[in-house]
């Protein structure tokens, strides 16, 4: 893990704020539940995943390949469910492979996959830019 130890702590903190509103989102029921439950928790599932990955790889140059590697790979993740094999359908029906994999194809999934990926490497600029100012103090 790199040696910045203040921008780990800030990455870390987004996560403990990003899991649990996606969670609050998911299962919300008041008023737009809707929106929430299918498209609010994707725009936060995408977030979280750029956070866990700039968690681990750092560069300025990850800054614009993990949101967009994060896009590529949920909509991948959307398309197969299209496709129903055994293996898969078994998995899906765990709770974590729903949370992962979710269970049911919607084309409405894609904007907010994308909105998510752009939120999320805003997100990481600001990150990087603790860990850049970091390295001008010392």
């Amino acid at each position: 893990m790199p040696e910045n130890r203040k921008q780990t702590i800030f990455i870390i903190l987004s996560l403990l704020i990003v899991v649990p509103m996606g969670f609050l989102f998911k299962y919300y029921t008041g008023l737009g539940h809707k929106w929430f439950n299918d498209y609010g928790a994707a725009v936060l599932y995408e977030i979280f995943w750029c956070l866990f990955a700039f968690l681990f790889a750092r560069s300025r140059l990850f800054i614009q390949q993990i949101p967009l590697w994060v896009f590529i790979i949920t909509c991948i993740l959307e398309l197969l469910q299209l496709w129903h094999p055994r293996l898969l359908t078994e998995i899906r029906a765990t709770l974590i492979g729903k949370w992962l994999l979710g269970t049911t194809f919607a084309w409405w999934d894609f904007p907010h996959y994308l909105l998510g990926c752009v939120l999320g490497g805003l997100w990481l600029r600001q990150l990087q830019k603790i860990g850049y100012a970091k390295k001008n103090q010392s």
